[in-house]
């Protein structure tokens, strides 16, 4: 069975892939809109989902700095790739 959120650390966070962080910040948000989870576990579950959505941002923007743009030349045909640059 998977550990529940409640059972992590907040250093499991930065072993999670993108999509189990992302899956976990929605239950998060899901519990959180229910309004049915006491408020000490409220606070726990919310601290959580701050550490969750900083790691999700943290993944997306390496994921960014990764991408390559495709230079096209006169005619339209593919010249190659470079790295995205990210401040242009």
């Amino acid at each position: 069975m998977a550990p529940s959120m409640t059972d992590q650390s907040p250093t499991d966070i930065a072993q999670m892939p993108f999509e189990a962080a992302l899956a976990e910040l929605e239950e998060i948000v899901r519990k959180l809109e229910q309004g049915s989870v006491p408020l000490e576990d409220s606070i726990r579950i919310y601290e959580r989902g701050e550490a969750l959505k900083k790691h999700c941002e943290t993944l997306l923007k390496s994921a960014e700095a990764r991408i390559e743009k495709i230079g096209l030349g006169p005619d339209g045909t593919v010249r190659g790739a470079a790295p995205l640059d990210v401040d242009a």
